[in-house]
């Protein structure tokens, strides 16, 4: 029944996967859906086989019953599953079902699990503990910090971060999880095949390297809004615990907690300026009894401890740095500072400050954000 099976003829696997791919395609079939159709009939073969019989189905009306005896609607749907199978194995996707071994089981527990994944990269980060951060798109420096050593430190206590690779606070979290050496899986509301946003396409690849992309949706699907608040539960689903660093009141993160709070994962909030609007929602979440988040400690306290080993030391200043690029790195002392505010503060001229900013990014001790804006990698031993 495994899609991946050793013992199964790889005919019998990749026909199985077409039945899959097939099943997904058709239009009216949610995940909830295909979960009962599935829990009736026992494979996406039979459920496709089904014909009328499917109406009796709890949620499968007429219409529904008759797309699934619907001949020719079944031979187009198969049609389009065996070339997005090639489309999958030219492009190094891997594409799971709910049936399948390696599907996440914290993920299989959920009221609508995906019932066909397609993943780019290490398929070894979805057996491992994971944590989610999330947060506004529009993030501070301060949120952008926060997610980024937050992630730090959860990759070093042995999770795997999941975020949804967006702009901010999400982006990072992935980049906070890579600069520790640890795992990180980006879960898209577009194809897994399709970088969004754009800019981060330098992310999308470090991530493909180092980590794992995740999508329910089949290549080449555009990132539509209605797609996000779908595929954030499977954020939290493939989570313990969700943390949200920097929400508006309407903002996408919120979502999230919801469904973590329905999937009986835990959840926690990060507070930050009372005046701030990309700091309400998280502060209604603390209200509403999210676990409040003064420190890593306070999210350890309530995830499993899964034996993450020591945590690494901040690494140090290199002893041969260069007094002027010390200097400028001082200047990032707290937050990012965008190129003017770094010209201000050094009196450089902006062509030295760029050869200055060069150096240090090469060294990985800074990188470069959108709009010209510069940070630390993580804190420096030997700085002052």
């Amino acid at each position: 029944m495994f899609a991946t099976d050793p013992q199964r003829p790889e005919a019998a696997v990749c026909a199985e996967i077409r039945d899959w791919l097939a099943l997904v395609s058709l239009p009216g079939l949610g995940p909830a859906l295909i979960q009962r159709l599935l829990a009736a009939f026992g494979s996406p073969k039979a459920v496709l086989a089904a014909g009328r019989a499917a109406a009796h189905v709890d949620g499968i009306g007429p219409k529904l019953a008759a797309l699934l005896s619907n001949l020719a609607v079944l031979a187009q749907a198969r049609s389009w599953a065996a070339k997005e199978q090639e489309r999958a194995a030219a492009a190094g996707v891997r594409l799971l079902s709910c049936f399948d071994p390696l599907y996440p089981s914290l993920l299989r527990t959920i009221h609508d699990p995906p019932a066909l994944l397609w993943c780019r990269g290490d398929l070894a980060c979805l057996q491992k503990p994971a944590a989610a951060l999330v947060g506004s798109r529009s993030a501070s420096g301060y949120g952008r910090n926060v997610s980024f050593q937050f992630a730090r430190q959860l990759v070093q206590a042995g999770f795997t971060v999941v975020s949804g690779m967006a702009e901010g606070i999400d982006g990072q979290a992935h980049a906070g999880a890579l600069a520790a050496g640890g795992r990180t899986v980006a879960v898209l509301g577009c194809g897994a095949d399709v970088v969004y946003p754009r800019f981060h396409s330098r992310l999308y690849g470090q991530i493909l390297a180092q980590g794992l992309i995740v999508s329910e949706y089949p290549l080449g699907t555009p990132p539509e809004g209605f797609r996000f608040p779908a595929r954030n539960r499977i954020i939290s689903g493939l989570s313990l615990g969700v943390i949200v660093v920097e929400a508006a009141a309407r903002s996408g993160s919120l979502i999230t907690a919801r469904t973590a709070l329905e999937q009986n994962r835990e959840v926690f909030a990060v507070p930050s300026r009372i005046d701030s609007p990309q700091s309400e929602g998280a502060h209604r979440l603390i209200q509403q009894g999210a676990h409040l988040v003064h420190s890593f400690e306070d999210i350890l306290a309530e995830l499993p401890d899964i034996g993450g080993g020591d945590k690494p030391a901040a690494p140090s200043l290199p002893d041969d740095l260069p007094a002027a690029e010390r200097s400028v790195l001082a200047l990032l002392a707290d937050c990012p500072a965008d190129i003017e505010e770094l010209t201000a503060k050094s009196g450089l001229p902006v062509s030295e400050l760029h050869g200055l900013l060069l150096a240090l990014e090469l060294k990985g001790l800074i990188r470069q954000l959108p709009g010209q804006q510069y940070e630390r990698t993580g804190p420096l031993h030997g700085l002052f």
